[in-house]
C-alpha cells in the first residue's frame, strides 16, 4: 500500500477520483490518490513535526541537563523521570525524517528506514508504559505508603524499566521487519511497511491498530485514572497541606492525557474498522485523512508536555532552573561589572527566585 505517512495513513487507497493500477507484490491492486488530503498532509505535517521536534528536545534536553547536573540519579523518582525522558528523545529525534519525508519522499535509504521507523515506536511506546508506571509509582507513594517504603527501591524501577523496554522492544519488531522502501511513480521513495501480500500486510495492520488501542491507550488510561482516583480521595482523606493545588495538578496530567490521546485512538479505531472494507470502498472520502492528521500532531505534541508536568511544577526543578540561570546572570554581571563581583557573590540561588 503506497504510504507516505507513518502511521499507515494511506495516500492511496481504493475508489475516489483518480484510480491507478500497482503490482504489490505480484498483485495487481486497485488504488486512488488522495490529492487533496495529501497536499493538506504536506502543508500542515512537517510545521508541526519541527515545531514538536524543537519544543520536545528543548523541554527534556533541559530536564537531562538538569538531572545530570543537580541531581542524584539513583532514586526511584528521578531514574523515573531520565527514562521517560530518554522515551521521548527517542520519538523526538526521528520527526525531521518524517517531516522531510511528508514532502520529499525518503532519501535516507533503507537501513535508516527500518532504524527510524524501529527508533520511533521504541520511543513512542515506551514513553506511554513510563507515564503509566510513573503514576503506579506515586498511587504506592501516597495511598500505600508503608508497605511503598519497603518495596520502593531501585531494584524495583529497574526491573520496572528493563520491562517497559523490552515490551517496547518487542512491540517494535513487525516494524522493524516489515518496514522497507520502494518506489512509486507519484511519490517516489517510500518507507513503508512493504515486501509481503496484501492479506498479510493486512493482518499485520489490524494487529498494529489492536496493540496501539489495547495496551498502549485503553489499559494505560483506565490504569492512571484508577490511581489518580485513589490518590485525590487520599489526598482529600488527609490534613495535607495545599492539597487543592496538588489535587489540580493531578486533574491537568489526567486532562492533558485523555485530550492528546483520545482523539488519535478514536480516528485509529475508525481506520480499523475500515481496514478491510477501503480496498472495495468506491468512493474517496478523504475527511477522515484531514482528522488524522491534526489528532497524530495533537497526540505527538505530548511528548512536550511531559517535561512540564512531571518535573518544572515541582519545586526542586524550580529551584534547579532558578540557581542555572542565577549563576549564568551572575556571570553575566561579573563580566560587565567586575565591580558587583563582591556583591553578587553574597547571594546564594535560594535568594534570587525568593
Amino acid at each position: 500500500m503506497a504510504d507516505v505517512d507513518l502511521d499507515h495513513l494511506a495516500n492511496m487507497t481504493t475508489g475516489g477520483s483518480v484510480i491507478t493500477t500497482y503490482n504489490y507484490d505480484e498483485e495487481e491492486i486497485l488504488m486512488c490518490t488522495k490529492i487533496d488530503s495529501n497536499k493538506f498532509g504536506d502543508a500542515v505535517v512537517p510545521i508541526f513535526f519541527y515545531l514538536i521536534f524543537t519544543i520536545s528536545l528543548l523541554g527534556n534536553g533541559l530536564i537531562l541537563f538538569l538531572l545530570l547536573k543537580f541531581e542524584s540519579i539513583k532514586t526511584v523518582t528521578n531514574l523515573f523521570i531520565l527514562n521517560l525522558v530518554i522515551s521521548d528523545l527517542l520519538f523526538t529525534v526521528t520527526l525531521p525524517f518524517w517531516a522531510y519525508y511528508q514532502t520529499h519522499g525518503w532519501i535516507f535509504g533503507e537501513g535508516l528506514c527500518k532504524v527510524a521507523s524501529s527508533t520511533f515506536y521504541i520511543g513512542f511506546y515506551s514513553s506511554i508504559l513510563f507515564l503509566t508506571m510513573m503514576t503506579v509509582d506515586r498511587y504506592m507513594a501516597v495511598v500505600h505508603a508503608i508497605s511503598a517504603a519497603r518495596t520502593r527501591k531501585l531494584m524495583y524501577v529497574y526491573l520496572a524499566s528493563a520491562v517497559i523496554w523490552a515490551v517496547s522492544l518487542l512491540s517494535t519488531i513487525p516494524k522493524l521487519i516489515l518496514y522497507g522502501t520502494r518506489s512509486d511513480p507519484f511519490y517516489g521513495t517510500l518507507c513503508v511497511e512493504t515486501g509481503y501480500k496484501m492479506e498479510t500486510m493486512q493482518w499485520w495492520e489490524m494487529f498494529g491498530y489492536c496493540q496501539q488501542l489495547l495496551v498502549f491507550f485503553l489499559i494505560p488510561l483506565v490504569v492512571i485514572l484508577y490511581c489518580y482516583t485513589l490518590i485525590v480521595i487520599k489526598l482529600y482523606s488527609t490534613k495535607m497541606n495545599n492539597k487543592d493545588k496538588a489535587v489540580k495538578l493531578i486533574l491537568l496530567i489526567v486532562l492533558a492525557f485523555f485530550i492528546c490521546w483520545t482523539p488519535f485512538n478514536i480516528i485509529l479505531f475508525i481506520k480499523a474498522q475500515n481496514l478491510y472494507q477501503k480496498y472495495e470502498d468506491a468512493n474517496c472520502n478523504n475527511t477522515i485523512d484531514y482528522v488524522y492528521f491534526l489528532c497524530r500532531n495533537i497526540a505527538y505534541f505530548h511528548c512536550c508536555v511531559n517535561p512540564f508536568f512531571y518535573t518544572f511544577v515541582g519545586t526542586k526543578f524550580r529551584h534547579h532552573l532558578a540557581s542555572l540561570f542565577g549563576n549564568w546572570i551572575r556571570r553575566g554581571l561579573r563580566y560587565r561589572h567586575p565591580s558587583l563581583s563582591s556583591r553578587t557573590s553574597e547571594y546564594s540561588p535560594q535568594t534570587i527566585y525568593e
